[in-house]
């Protein structure tokens, strides 16, 4: 019996056709807008996650005076034993490397022109092995641990000192002793980050020139870098428990701890395409309503005669329900398959992305394709033009028999 009310749903469907097909298509457009909406965000979740992970590790250990407020003077809330902390942290089988990290500022010459810096201090072999290319390399090259003294400079900076590898500097900054320092050193390349205003400050160094530079052998924290990004609370939690001794007392924190722009956009996003998902629904919802309104009216007189002759209105509703839900399940279901092939094709071929604010250069457009997003926005619809289209028949199949076969 269920199938022959299926049967008649689909039939029911095909008596006006270009206004079932004008409910399916915008079924169809509202469900791949959402479903394209919801995989760019969760495209750029994830690759600012993998991002903001890679720039400082899926763990940064630290001092809690390092993480809660500025410094006097440099590294003055450092590490002291790093090397013997990066021993005991590589014990754990989930870490692959510890990079060492001196952070400061001070000025860089050329001997006619001092520009502010924004100096880090690491260990390059290491920092590029684990983190990949992560700079855009303009010119000359990146350094290597067999380096004292070099420097890499930010595209910025390197145009305003007028600065080209192979070129000779000047470094100057506070001690941890407030005395003042310089160190001259060789621009080994000119890389870019992407972000402007950060080009025109960078300065990266060996964590040794650093550390001469400061007149200190701390550093101000050390990234861990895992596995996985899934292995990052089960070993923050090991590495918490075997560090509980160690004086003076360091933290751990996560990469989203750390990520004030992650959990920024994150909640932009969340807002933004939690509307429009929202509004989406709502129109497709009031389309298959709609389309289910009109066919309701029309078939008044037979939902009489049905009724005379013992189809019982629970019957006749079912029936209708079955009609909306073919309508927005179609459209949904046409809908998916669309936003997924739409999605694919994206990858085969690559749409390139004008830079977003702040940014020097773009991105490819990427849309994931996330089962459990297309499951429940497919099933949301489905349920949502039953539920729309029992509501609107309700009314009709419950009116007196003679006033239903009397309708004109």
């Amino acid at each position: 019996m269920r199938l022959e009310w299926i049967r008649f749903a689909w039939l029911n469907t095909l008596r006006n056709r270009r206004r079932s097909l004008v409910t399916v298509s915008i079924a169809a457009l509202g469900t791949a807008a959402i479903l394209l909406a919801g995989g760019f965000a969760l495209a750029t979740y994830q690759a600012l996650a993998q991002s903001s992970a890679r720039t400082t590790g899926h763990l940064i250990l630290a001092t809690p005076a390092q993480f809660a407020g500025d410094e006097d003077v440099p590294a003055q809330h450092g590490i002291t034993d790093a090397e013997a902390l990066t021993r005991d942290l590589l014990a754990d089988p989930d870490v692959r490397q510890v990079l060492p990290k001196l952070v400061f500022s001070g000025l860089i010459s050329n001997g006619d022109k001092s520009v502010v810096m924004m100096a880090e201090g690491i260990a390059p072999d290491a920092e590029f092995a684990i983190k990949g290319p992560f700079l855009t390399v303009k010119s000359g090259r990146v350094l290597s641990s067999a380096d004292s003294a070099q420097v890499m400079l930010g595209a910025g900076l390197a145009r305003s000192l007028k600065a080209e590898p192979g070129a000779g500097l000047t470094m100057l900054a506070s001690t941890t002793e407030g005395a003042l320092n310089a160190i001259d050193v060789t621009v080994a390349g000119v890389v870019s980050t992407g972000i402007a205003e950060m080009d025109a400050r960078l300065v990266y160094t060996d964590v040794a020139s650093a550390q001469r530079l400061l007149a200190t052998d701390r550093v101000s924290s050390l990234g861990v870098f895992l596995s996985s990004m899934d292995a990052t609370e089960p070993v923050r939690a090991r590495l918490q428990a075997k560090l509980q001794s160690h004086q003076p007392a360091l933290e751990i924190r996560s990469w989203i701890d750390q990520a004030t722009f992650y959990r920024s956009v994150r909640d932009l996003y969340n807002r933004i395409f939690g509307a429009l998902g929202g509004i989406l629904g709502v129109i497709v919802v009031f389309v298959v309503t709609n389309a289910m309104a009109m066919a309701v009216i029309e078939r008044t007189r037979e939902v009489g005669a049905m009724r005379a002759l013992g189809t019982s209105p629970v019957q006749l509703v079912r029936g209708f329900a079955i009609e909306g839900s073919m309508l927005g399940g179609l459209g949904a279901l046409l809908g998916t398959l669309g936003a997924a092939a739409l999605s694919i094709a994206l990858l085969i071929f690559p749409v390139q992305m004008p830079p977003p604010p702040g940014r020097s250069v773009g991105y490819a457009l990427v849309m994931d394709i996330d089962p459990a997003l297309y499951a429940l926005t497919l099933i949301a619809m489905v349920l949502m033009a039953t539920a729309a289209s029992a509501l609107v028949a309700r009314r009709t199949v419950n009116q007196p028999i003679v006033d239903a076969l009397g309708h004109v």
